[in-house]
């Protein structure tokens, strides 16, 4: 089984802690095909960097499908491309940000996201009201950290992430989603620390990736993800 991972970004770095992440919850007969945007910017926060990496996205979730993979995982919490790539690919494509969302609903009645930037916040705050969420995953929230600097020490980002769900907590969440892919390495710690269940949309993607590519079931084609008709 093949199942690419696509970071819509240009950052190699990340891109690698990404492929340590999915290949964790990979099945051992899994094989993942670790990509990243063919160009592009390289951290996506907010609408306009998601515009921008579309094409080169793109292209690489159709190189990928030209490899033979079985299944697509856009490896951005954003979800950015996710209706163009399921529009483009005829197999399953999954993104984090909506694998996440549906794997905590079943951990947890009430939970939160933490993610990036405040301007990262209006893209998810619609993404959740699209997937039905909106009543489930009241507080999506900011930790004020640049992408590219959530491994950087001097920013703190773990703790500093920590102290942001237990807030959520005390205001009614039960469970935590990490709103960016590169704060994935973050998760285990963080549910040993703060004892609720905290999910990395990645490891969701990853084995949701699995399952339907497994079930050999292909998107229907017959209306919103119809195959792009060209000349």
């Amino acid at each position: 089984m093949k199942i690419s991972v696509i970071n819509p970004n240009t950052t190699e770095t990340m891109t690698k802690q990404i492929g340590i992440t999915a290949q964790r919850s990979a099945s051992p007969d899994t094989e993942l095909l670790i990509r990243q945007s063919t160009h592009g910017p390289s951290a996506i926060e907010g609408p306009y960097d998601g515009a921008m990496c579309l094409p080169g996205l793109l292209q690489s979730l159709q190189n990928a499908e030209n490899e033979g993979a079985m299944a697509h995982i856009i490896a951005c919490f954003d979800d950015t491309g996710l209706d163009a790539a399921r529009s483009l690919s005829r197999k399953p494509v999954i993104g984090v940000g909506e694998a996440a969302l549906h794997f905590t609903s079943l951990l947890a009645q009430e939970f939160c996201i933490v993610t990036t930037l405040a301007r990262s916040v209006p893209t998810l705050k619609m993404n959740v009201l699209r997937y039905g969420f909106e009543r489930r995953c009241p507080q999506i929230l900011a930790s004020n950290i640049p992408v590219l600097e959530l491994h950087a020490p001097e920013t703190n980002a773990r703790a500093k992430i920590a102290d942001i769900i237990r807030m959520a907590i005390n205001n009614g969440a039960e469970a935590a989603i990490l709103g960016c892919a590169g704060m994935a390495d973050f998760a285990p710690s963080l549910r040993e620390e703060l004892g609720i269940p905290v999910i990395d949309g990645v490891d969701a993607a990853v084995r949701m990736a699995e399952m339907l590519a497994s079930s050999q079931l292909s998107p229907s084609k017959i209306r919103g993800w119809a195959y792009p008709q060209r000349a």
